[in-house]
């Protein structure tokens, strides 16, 4: 056999087994007589054997179309699970999916994420509320958010993603000036970033992982990416995402061994929205990128 038979031509074979004739066939697969007929032929050709006989019944099948038929019924149940799954992924996403995350999480994490998301569905649209406010998803103020809180509400999706680390960072040129901290008592004589206003949340973790006491902040900001800009423009020591931190060289991480914050992350979705294809691969997007993003090793330690 010089090449392998066209598997349509299996098919058609079926078909004129299960209706006995070319003529019965042919109205099956929305075919001509003279097309299924030539099909016949060609596989015929191909694998050197008859396959059926005329008779006054119609046609008969020969001992090689008989052998031939569990896995002519093999390719066909393939066949129809094949297009089953292709139109499963041709479903298509469009449409806007508003996300809502932390100001430091939609600008410095979320983009690297959302880009070959985008780059895959180029009909899809995002919306991103970057904001530390907690928006309701039961009232559709966002289809998809990315909490730092566990949520508590029912009828949600709910993926952990696992723990975001916070750690002490400076810009080298900072460092270079003022020199290394080796205990967290050494910070005391530099010059630190951080919270303008002391908020519940701020307090509590104060309270899970204390600072020596006397400290003072010589630059305060409400927000954590003002924070991170003062980080980077080299104007003291302050706390960040440790995976941000680590993407660029000239930040250093200070004092891995003595200070680090756990910050729980949870993607989360309606669940009255699961099955609307553009939703679900936002979400699945998130999860993977953050999942990803928590596993990033740091680099640029300074112990």
């Amino acid at each position: 056999m010089s090449e392998e038979p066209n598997w349509d031509f299996y098919r058609t074979m079926l078909a004129v087994l299960q209706y006995g004739s070319l003529s019965a066939a042919a109205r099956e697969r929305g075919l001509t007589q003279p097309t299924i007929g030539r099909h016949i032929d060609a596989l015929e050709e191909r694998i050197g054997s008859k396959l059926f006989v005329r008779s006054s019944n119609g046609l008969l099948p020969t001992d090689a179309a008989l052998q031939l038929r569990p896995f002519a019924e093999t390719l066909a149940a393939t066949s129809a699970a094949l297009l089953r799954a292709a139109s499963g992924h041709r479903q298509r996403v469009a449409g806007t999916v508003r996300i809502s995350a932390s100001e430091i999480i939609g600008v410095e994490v979320l983009p690297p994420i959302l880009s070959p998301l985008m780059d895959t569905y180029p009909e899809l649209r995002i919306e991103l509320s970057a904001s530390d406010t907690i928006e309701d998803l039961l009232n559709r103020e966002a289809d998809v958010a990315v909490r730092m809180a566990e949520p508590t509400q029912d009828a949600l999706i709910v993926r952990r993603i696992g723990d975001i680390p916070l750690g002490m960072h400076a810009h080298s040129r900072y460092l270079e000036k003022a020199g290394m901290p080796r205990t967290l008592a050494d910070l005391a004589t530099h010059r630190l970033i951080g919270f303008d206003r002391q908020t519940a949340y701020i307090r509590t973790m104060m309270k899970r992982f204390p600072m020596p006491e006397g400290l003072d902040f010589a630059f305060k900001a409400d927000k954590p990416l003002a924070q991170l800009s003062a980080i980077r423009a080299g104007l003291g020591i302050g706390i960040c995402q440790i995976g941000i931190a680590a993407r660029d060289p000239d930040l250093v991480h200070l004092l891995p061994e003595a200070f680090e914050i756990p910050l729980g992350t949870w993607v989360v979705m309606h669940e009255g929205i699961k099955t609307a294809s553009r939703y679900r691969v936002v979400f699945d997007a998130l999860v993977a990128g953050l999942a990803s993003y928590v596993r990033e090793k740091p680099r640029n330690r300074a112990g």
